[in-house]
Parts: C-alpha cells; structure tokens; sequence
C-alpha cells in the first residue's frame, strides 16, 4: 500500500474519531437540554395552571376548567394536561342512592367494604372536623347533625381510574338492618387534554437510537390547609426530537462537506509533499538500472531533503566505482586480448570476428601464416633480438592493408582476415607482402620466413572448417617455395548452395530436427549449489546421409533463404512444449537469430505466445550473442521490454567488451550475462583473466544482473570461479 493510500485512510480515521466525539457530545448535550427546557416548560405550565385553576375548585364540574385546560393544550407543546382530584370521596347518602333499596330516606349507613383486590375504605366526618376548625378560631357554632358521613376509597395497583367499584355496606332503618351494595364510578380525573406525538419526517432508528426523557411534572392546587386538587403537564417529545434531528442532519452534511474539501486539499497538499519521494522512488529505479542520475531540485522539507542529498551522494559514488570498474575490465580487456610483445590481437579476438563475419554475412578472405623455424632463430639469439624480430615481422602485417586485420594466434603462427576486398585486391596485397618477406629475409640473413595460405570466407561454413582449409593452402605454399603464399579457389566449397537451400527448406517445413539440452548451469551459491539453474536448447539437424550438419551452416542457410523465423518458430514451441510435459523448474536458454530479434512480426508473435504460457514464462530465457546486440541497441531494448512485459527473460551470451563497452551493459535491462568461455579458460593460471572476472561479478552486482560462465571443465577454474561469487557455471 502507497504511502499516500495510508496518510489518507490513517487522517481519515482520525478525523472520523474526531467527528464522532464531537457529534456524540454536542447530540447529547442537545438532547439534555431540550430534556431540561421541556421538564422547566412543563413545569412552568403546571405551576401557572394551578394558579388559574385554584377560584374553580369549589365547583369541580365548571366546564369553565376543561377550557381552560383544552387552551393551554391546543399550542401542540403538551403530550397530555390532566387535572385530577386528590381524594376520591363518597357519601352514605351516595352509597344508598346508588344502591337498590326502594326508600331512599332514613336509612343508616355501617359496616361499608370494597373488595380488597381494588383497595380499601376509610371514613371520616366532615363536619366534626369543621367544628374543630371552628373552635380553633374561636368560633360560634352550632351542633351539626353527625349522620352525614363521607367515605374515601384508596386505591392499590390493581385499580384502573374509571372503573366502576361494587361496595358493599349495611344499612338500617327503623330496627331492620339489610345487607346492600352500591356500584359508583370512581375517577380521579377531573379534566384530561391529550395529543398524539408526530414524527412526521424524523425516521424511527433515529428515534430508538436516541431516546429523549419526558418527565410528568406537576402543581398542586389547594383550598385553605387542604389539596383539592394536582394538575399534571407532560411535553410532546415531537417538538424535540425535530429540533434534535435537524441538528444532527446539519452537524452530519456539516461534517461530510468539510472532510470532502479536506481530503481534497490533502490530495493537492501530499502530491506536493510526495513529489521528492517520487523523485527519490525514480532515483532508486535508475540506479538499479545503472543510470546513475541526480535529484536537481531538493525539496524543502527537511528530512526529505536529507534523504534526496544521500541519494545523489549514493549515485554520485556508485558511478564513480562502476567508472573505475570499466577502467579496471578495459585495461584487462586489453591485456587479455591483445598479444603483449607485438600488440596483435590473440586468437579469441579471431574467433569474435569470424563469428561477426558469420552473423553480418560479410565477404573476404582468412590467411594463415606461420614463421618458418622461429625455435631455431630463437636458440641462436638472444631474446631482444627474437623480440625485435617478431616485432618486425609483425609490423610487415599491420601495414599491408586498412582491410587487412592481423592475429597471433601463439609462438610463430599468425592469421588475418581481409573483409569485403576482391580476388584481384587482395592478390595484390599478398604480392607486397612476398616482397616485404623477401626484404625481410636479407634484413636478417635467412632464407625462408614464412609461408602464406588463404581461402575465401565461407558464409556457410564454420570457423574450424574454414582454418583447416587455410592450413590446407598454407601446406601448398610451402610446396611452392620460399615466403610463398597459396589461395584457395572460391569453387572448393563443400556442398551447392541450391543442395543446401532444398536441405534447409525440407528440414524446417517439416521439422526434421530435433533439441537437446546441454550445457546445464549449476547454480554457485552455497544454499543452492549444484542445482541446476539453467540450460541451452540446442538444435541437430541431418543431411540425406544422416550426418550432422554444423549448426551455424544451418543458421546461415536459414538467414540466406529467409527461413530463419520459421525455424525459430518452430524451436521456441518445442522449448514452451517439453517444459510442459517434464515439469521441469529451471530456465531453458533458446537462442535466437539476429533477423528474428529484429523482426517487429516475429517479436509479436513472441510476445503472444509467451503470455499464453505465462505459468512457466519465467523459464523461457531467450538468448542472443554480444555481437548481434551491439548490431541495432535500440532494436534490441524494445525488444528486451517487450520480453519482459510478456515475463520472460533475456541472456546475453559469449559476452565480450569489444561488442558491448562496460558503460552500455547499463543501458540494457539484462537479467543475464554468459561470458566468453575464453575469460575463464585458464583463470587459475591468469592473474589478468582473475581480475577481469572479479571486476566483472562487481559490475554485475550494481546492476543486478546475474552472470554465468561457459563449460568451465578445470575444476581449479572452477574453485576460482566459484570463490569470486559468479551465479552459476556450466561444465
């Protein structure tokens, strides 16, 4: 997750927390006060009522009071206004009117009871209470006749106001005393307004979730020392829970509108504060691609300031040490490819160039020439004036021709390779150096230098095949004469080329070759050694008499004929085929032509097919030589991101400094580097070969590309190639 990704999700929890905790308590603080304005509202009202209320109560039946109340009621404030008696009273007079004796006069009163389950009867006398009060006064009054009593019913739990109540009583008259019922309604409310509570617009969660307490106030109204009567308010919770709900819906679009135009300015604000890690994220990805750029503009924030200088101070260090690497491996690309005494190049160089010849189809000559008896030159001098002697010599073929390059292969044998030059130039050539040879031999008192044999460059044959018929030739000029030379004729070619056309043609149509796997590369790290990382797929195809045909006569033919992408078609579908079918886990190398690489169609294709087998994508390695790289380097990078977007991966084999300079490898996204088998053969022995391989593997490492080296058969080479640290070896 993206660093901006958790500043937003971790500022937004934050201001949720924050709006959350207010929200909470400016709702709640709302709602205790409308708690309290509707408790003190009510209140208010109860106490103003009594008041009004009070001059009514000697007639509690002065519809005078249910207006009142019905007044008060109708502004929609009040969920219920009741006004009730304190007492619930009766007369014995009651008692007998409501029951069923036939006369309804005289009859004494005794004995009255209520069933228990509804509550109980007190009696009391009213006016024995009025003539107490009286006397306190000092009063005149007269005796009141004690036959009038008055009765109170107290109800428990179980009485409903508005029931009606049987009690049963005894009444006497004349001596005759009869058992008697009564049934009076009994109520204590005097006057009741009520009005239900509307929640027109205000959802029911919102209800539940905040629920208001509306208490039941009350005033007392009295007569004198006596309460007649309690008047009871309580608030309509509708007026509240709007006034609630509209200040929470408002805190609430409050909220969203104002997290929206933060977030907003977070976004603008962090993509100016995250710019220098992008920079710095961009720094980091070029380096690891061995562009080792700086960041021009620092950011102002300190810290990030910091960490942008360190980076161009990282950079700044890793060029200057991958500089001095290339400076190393130049100056030991030098010495391993150059002969030290006469500045020529060595055999391996040779062999680069013919396989250069090979690949860009060039045309020419190869020569041979070996000194004639250098051993016994060299037992008669000293060495100087050996030295000056080859040095001379060497000169002699430096200077025949621009188009002529002169090697040392070892001792007294040497080669050249005249390229694009015709038959009639370059028997002119040959005809100065006999004459050069000549003048040299009287220069330094022999007879024979040395003999001369060259054949024409065959572009379907192979480097071994096309030495062997220069030696051929040298052997013929020795049996000339002395400081003789001997060319061969273009007609010696081995086979037609229209024979080899119709082979090549019949074997691709018809896939009439097969593949093996060789060169298995173990891996060199301690976790993982001797497991096999990776091998080459390697391609055998027969002529009519079931011999092998050299591999790279077939590639040529194949290139000559365009039949080339057919024929690597074909190889990349076996390859993707029998991984499938072994469940192998290693890579598998395919090597591919020059005109396929840079073929837009054929990388097409490629892709395609690689991204239909993307399950095992990664083992598909897709291999080209050094040479066929620096051909077209910006072919071939769109070719390496194209292989790389479909998840394969790309080697680079017989790599040798002379194709690609130290400071390019940079430019291409390698995953893999195979050296020349030449920069190990024999490392145990060579200190410079050492050297360069070790400047090598650092380079390598910058870079993050791993390196291989190729059939690696001295297991002392092998102990030094595994000591310096390279990722695998073939052997």
């Amino acid at each position: 997750m993206s660093l901006s990704k958790q500043l937003y999700i971790i500022i937004s929890f934050i201001f949720f927390m924050i709006f959350t905790g207010n929200f909470i308590i400016s709702v709640n603080n709302t709602k205790e006060y409308l708690e309290l304005e509707s408790t003190t509202k009510a209140q208010d009202t109860a106490t103003s009522l009594g008041m009004s209320l009070k001059s009514l109560m000697t007639n509690k039946q002065d519809p005078q009071i249910q207006s009142i109340i019905s007044a008060i009621a109708n502004r929609g404030f009040y969920k219920e206004i009741r006004l009730e008696d304190v007492a619930t009273s009766f007369t014995n007079e009651d008692l007998i009117q409501n029951s069923k004796l036939t006369d309804h006069t005289d009859w004494e009163v005794s004995n009255v009871t209520v069933d228990k389950n509804y509550g109980e009867i007190e009696q009391s006398n009213s006016d024995d209470i009025t003539n107490e009060l009286a006397l306190l006064e000092n009063e005149a009054t007269t005796k009141i006749n004690t036959k009038k009593l008055t009765y109170s019913f107290i109800p428990n739990k179980n009485f409903i106001d508005g029931d009606n109540i049987t009690i049963n009583f005894q009444a006497t008259n004349n001596h005759q005393t009869v058992n008697a019922t009564s049934t009076l309604n009994i109520t204590k409310i005097i006057a009741k307004v009520t009005r239900a509570e509307k929640f027109d617009y205000i959802p029911q969660w919102f209800i539940n979730l905040i629920p208001l307490k509306m208490s039941e106030m009350k005033s007392e109204i009295s007569n004198g020392w006596n309460t007649t009567a309690i008047i009871y308010v309580s608030a309509n919770a509708g007026d509240a829970y709007a006034k609630l709900y509209e200040q929470a819906k408002g805190a609430i679009v409050y909220a969203i509108i104002a997290f929206t135009f933060s977030i907003l300015l977070l976004v603008i604000f962090l993509r100016f504060i995250l710019k220098p890690l992008k920079n710095i994220e961009t720094l980091a990805q070029s380096i690891s691609k061995g562009k080792f750029e700086i960041i021009k503009h620092l950011p102002w924030t300190t810290e990030l300031k910091s960490v942008s200088i360190a980076m161009n101070d990282m950079s700044s260090k890793i060029e200057g040490v991958i500089k001095k690497l290339n400076a190393n491996l130049e100056s030991m690309t030098q010495k391993l490819s150059l002969d030290e005494l006469t500045g020529l190049h060595l055999r391996q160089t040779f062999e680069t160039d013919m396989k250069k010849m090979f690949i860009s189809k060039e045309t020419g000559y190869v020569f041979i020439v070996k000194i004639d008896d250098l051993s016994s030159y060299a037992k008669n001098h000293t060495n100087k004036e050996v030295d000056k002697f080859l040095i001379y010599f060497t000169n002699i073929l430096k200077n025949l021709s621009p188009k002529v390059t002169a090697y040392r292969f070892y001792g007294s044998e040497f080669a050249m390779i005249a390229k694009n030059i015709e038959e009639n130039e370059i028997k002119q050539v040959i005809h100065r150096l006999k004459i050069a040879l000549e003048s040299f031999a009287i220069t330094f008192n022999i007879t024979d230098v040395a003999h001369i044999g060259g054949t024409p460059f065959n572009p379907i044959g192979t480097t071994p095949g096309i030495i062997a018929s220069a030696n051929e030739a040298y052997e013929k000029a020795k049996l000339i004469g002395a400081n003789e030379a001997f060319i061969r004729d273009d007609n010696d070619l081995a086979r037609d080329m229209n024979e080899w056309r119709d082979l090549v043609f019949d074997i691709i149509d018809n896939q009439k070759f097969n593949i093996s796997y060789i060169g298995q590369a173990y891996c060199l790290d301690m976790k993982e050694q001797n497991l096999v990382v990776m091998e080459e797929a390697f391609t055998q195809a027969k002529d009519k008499n079931n011999e092998l045909i050299p591999i790279g006569t077939f590639i040529s033919i194949a290139e000559k004929y365009d039949k080339i992408l057919d024929f690597d078609k074909a190889v990349v579908k076996k390859v993707i085929q029998h991984i499938k079918d072994t469940s192998i886990t290693h890579s598998i190398s395919i090597n591919l032509s020059l005109d396929s690489v840079f073929d837009i169609k054929f990388k097409n294709w490629l892709k395609g097919i690689v991204l239909e087998n993307k399950e095992i994508a990664s083992q598909l390695v897709f291999s080209v030589t050094a040479y066929g790289a620096a051909k077209d380097v910006e072919t071939f990078k769109y070719f390496i991101e194209a292989i790389h977007k479909a998840g394969a991966k790309i080697i680079i084999k017989r790599f040798e400094t002379k194709f690609i300079p130290l400071d390019n490898i940079k430019d291409f996204n390698l995953d893999y580097i195979r050296l020349a088998r030449d920069y190990t053969d024999g490392i145990c022995k060579d200190s410079s070969k050492k050297g360069f391989v070790e400047a090598m593997q650092e380079l390598s490492s910058l870079l993050t590309i791993k390196v291989f080296a190729e059939n690696v058969k001295d297991d002392d080479d092998f102990e030094i190639v595994k000591d310096i640290g390279l990722y695998g070896a073939s052997r």
